[in-house]
């Protein structure tokens, strides 16, 4: 049996009905880190273990570049949250956020040094050390948007 252009049309227009406008992507569109303002300077396999559906890995990864950032940063040959607390406190601080001569400057000093230091503990460590972890896309968006929070943080202060 020999089909033509004809019967090949008819087919797709009977069928063309079982679909709306609604259903068609959007052109423009977006990447879920586009829409988060997920930082740049993540590492590129951020991304691909995110677009692979490896949140854990995603967030885990996030925070070993936010941790070794600040072991660049400061200079210091320790890692995680005593490090955080270490560089981010004392005075003065070995990394200041900013001048530190007011009152709220100092608080805000203190307040990082904690969101620091329990992104790590809370949010990197249980991925580093347990398995099983089993995030959602935007529990992972969550954990990116705060690891593009902080390194935005150091850049504001020049550190980056």
């Amino acid at each position: 049996m020999i089909v033509s252009s004809l019967d090949i049309f008819e087919q797709i227009v009977r069928v063309a009905h079982q679909f709306s406008e609604s259903e068609a992507p959007t052109p423009d569109a977006s990447h879920p880190f586009d829409a988060r303002n997920v930082h740049p300077d993540l590492p590129v396999d951020v991304r691909s273990l995110f677009d692979g559906g490896h949140f854990p890995q995603a967030t885990f990864e996030a925070f070993k570049y936010v941790d070794e950032e600040m072991q660049r940063i400061s200079g210091s040959s320790d890692y995680g949250s005593s490090m955080m607390l270490r560089v981010l406190g004392g005075t003065p601080p070995t990394v200041r956020l900013n001048p530190g001569m007011t009152k709220s400057e100092q608080s805000e000093q203190e307040g990082f040094k904690f969101l620091f230091a329990g992104a790590i503990l809370g949010i990197r460590n249980p991925r580093g050390h347990k398995t099983g972890i089993s995030d959602d896309p935007d529990t992972c968006l969550d954990h990116l948007s705060l690891a593009s929070m902080l390194l935005r943080r150091l850049d504001e202060a020049g550190l980056r």
